[in-house]
């Protein structure tokens, strides 16, 4: 199922704000940490775990000793990073231990998401991007690994419908996101086909998130935009922003209203002022409770 549409708004909702203004490399997996009121995100190339609260301002940073591809909250407390080596584990009281380590030389982790059962979907890919180099891991909460995919380029946005029926994924260079049926047995995912296909000279689709209506949002690398379709397929939402490299959107806030956007500037020979910066579009609709991971 691929569907597209070239009837749509992108004036609807064009308003956004900075939330902090940054100067991260690479930009990337905002997550809304409900139990704690605040937003994380990542700057991969930085090795940078950052936390905002827009309640009161506050913004933390933590460092990673190696590149990240993803940080989630657990379900417990603390924190579950997808990082160059492995899939890690942060106590509350900042004790790390690795859940799964598994280097590959010229790999490094890349985007993740937490499935409705608690279990970590996490990406990886190589540095130079060479084709088929990464993969798509599920970890369990007390450690079982499944290789999903083992032909992955770019692993990025992945996302699971409100019923928990399907599941979207974005492989970069494909210019796809693709949908898969979840077992609801065992939450493994079957019968992969094209959802929407981003046309050429739009960017590449990066990371992605589904909002409470099934709509699918996702960030457009060097397509200065997010975009949203319906659960057909159609495209009926654009929202331009300053920046070229746009690489993932999320909602968050008390009541899962607000589009966070993380930015990237590596690459970009004059980055534009807001290049790696969080950026945050008030009321753009309505987002879904993200699980924590359950390990």
């Amino acid at each position: 199922m691929t569907a597209t549409s070239s009837a749509f708004s992108s004036s609807a909702f064009s308003s956004y704000e900075v939330a902090v203004r940054a100067e991260a490399t690479l930009g990337e997996g905002p997550t809304w940490d409900a139990a704690a009121g605040r937003l994380l995100w990542i700057d991969i190339l930085g090795s940078r775990v950052h936390g905002y609260d827009p309640a009161t301002g506050r913004r933390t940073v933590r460092v990673t000793d190696q590149h990240v591809g993803a940080v989630k909250p657990r379900a417990g407390g603390g924190l579950v990073l997808n990082l160059r080596d492995g899939v890690g584990l942060l106590d509350p009281d900042g004790t790390f231990r690795w859940l799964h380590r598994e280097p590959v030389p010229g790999r490094r982790a890349n985007d993740a998401a937490v499935a409705p059962d608690g279990t970590l979907w996490a990406g990886t890919m190589r540095y130079d991007e060479a084709p088929g180099g990464g993969t798509l891991t599920r970890y369990g909460a007390d450690g079982p690994v499944e290789t999903v995919l083992d032909d992955v380029t770019v692993s990025n946005g992945t996302g699971w419908s409100p019923d928990g029926t399907r599941m979207y994924y974005i492989d970069s260079p494909t210019r796809r996101i693709d949908v898969f049926d979840v077992d609801p047995a065992d939450g493994r995912v079957s019968h992969r086909r094209p959802f929407a296909e981003i046309e050429e000279g739009a960017g590449f689709p990066d990371g992605l998130t589904v909002d409470a209506d099934g709509c699918v949002w996702v960030a457009l690398w060097d397509g200065a935009a997010i975009r949203r379709y319906t659960p057909t397929g159609t495209l009926d939402r654009a929202i331009p922003l300053p920046t070229p490299r746009v690489t993932a959107c999320a909602f968050g806030g008390p009541a899962l209203t607000d589009l966070y956007v993380t930015t990237a500037r590596v690459g970009l020979d004059s980055p534009h002022p807001l290049a790696g910066s969080l950026l945050v579009i008030p009321n753009a609709g309505r987002g879904l409770p993200q699980p924590a991971f359950a390990g």
